[in-house]
């Protein structure tokens, strides 16, 4: 990595190397879909995602790039709930529902409160439903929001990493206390918890990304956190590319991922889910990739130690640094 100092970024700097958003309209969710995932009972359920059309997040978070299928307006009353109703109408059956909107479901500027008690009825009869939300938002609405429903609720919050120095360049605007004390509100109300970690965040060498995943993992778990999904940092936002071209930021290769997988599944302390969309793009050898890419969809349906890959090809690869 470069040896120059660099500042902490502004969210001016971080919006000013944005390149454009989707168009996207608020009667409509961007996209949605069913896939199995491995339940906090042990047993493969379908799990319905809605990927909600709102206002962007309120944090300018350095490595985030979901604000590109977000709005720059306040989310209109109804628009949430009229989505929600789109999905279920032609989606297939499922036990389970996401409900992420690239943001924070408590702030009323993506959410409007007005809407909660139809969103609580709509996803009434699922197992549970599944919401993503900053440390800092999380309150009172959140049992408020399971109460209504009358089923489980299950708070997605970014982490990133519990290395403070790196997640304060994350321009996250929190702490691994706030983290923590989200967690204990949570907790408090029945609230079970997952999270988001990233593997080899800006500013992080290669092994340093595998040792500091390990650890926010390990951090995670003591929170209370009950399911961890661990997602490769991507560049293609703007200000990582930046990062990226003055030697701050690499993605991470997918051998990495699996390493952080094999460690942390095997403790057995909680599910931990590795993020498998467009996982090709971290590997530099298509004769093994497709193979990697399904063990570790194996690894999340099971959390059960799968063989390794042996591939002639690239197993003198060095180790990143």
């Amino acid at each position: 990595m470069s040896d120059t100092p660099l500042p902490l970024l502004t969210d001016d700097q971080i919006v000013g190397a944005r390149p454009a958003r989707n168009t996207l309209a608020f009667d409509r969710p961007w996209h949605s879909l069913v896939e199995p995932e491995l339940a906090a009972d042990g047993v493969i359920k379908d799990v319905a995602t809605v990927f909600l059309t709102n206002r962007e997040c309120a944090f300018r978070c350095l490595m985030c790039d979901l604000w590109k299928n977000t709005t720059e307006q306040k989310t209109p009353s109804g628009a949430i709930p009229q989505q929600i109703r789109y999905v279920l109408e032609r989606l297939p059956p499922a036990q389970q529902i996401k409900l992420y909107n690239s943001g924070n479901f408590f702030d009323p500027n993506s959410v409007p409160r007005e809407d909660l008690s139809e969103i609580a009825e709509l996803v009434s009869e699922f197992e549970s439903v599944i919401v993503e939300n900053h440390p800092r938002m999380t309150g009172p609405r959140c049992a408020e929001f399971q109460q209504r429903c009358g089923i489980q609720l299950e708070v997605a919050m970014g982490l990133e990493t519990s290395h403070e120095p790196t997640l304060a360049r994350l321009n996250k605007q929190m702490t691994t206390r706030d983290f923590a004390n989200a967690c204990e509100t949570l907790l408090q109300d029945q609230i079970q918890i997952r999270c988001f970690i990233l593997l080899r965040p800006p500013f992080t060498s290669e092994s340093e990304g595998v040792e500091r995943a390990i650890e926010s993992v390990r951090f995670a778990f003591e929170c209370g956190v009950s399911c961890c999904a661990v997602i490769p940092t991507r560049s293609g936002n703007g200000i990582l590319d930046q990062l990226e071209s003055i030697g701050y930021f690499s993605s991470p290769r997918l051998t990495s991922l699996e390493r952080v997988m094999d460690v942390t599944t095997s403790w057995q302390r909680g599910r931990v889910f590795a993020d498998l969309w467009d996982l090709a793009r971290f590997t530099n050898c298509e004769s093994c990739a497709v193979d990697r890419i399904e063990r570790l969809n194996q690894l999340n349906l099971t959390q059960q130690g799968q063989q390794p890959i042996n591939c002639s090809h690239c197993q003198q690869e060095p180790d990143g640094v």
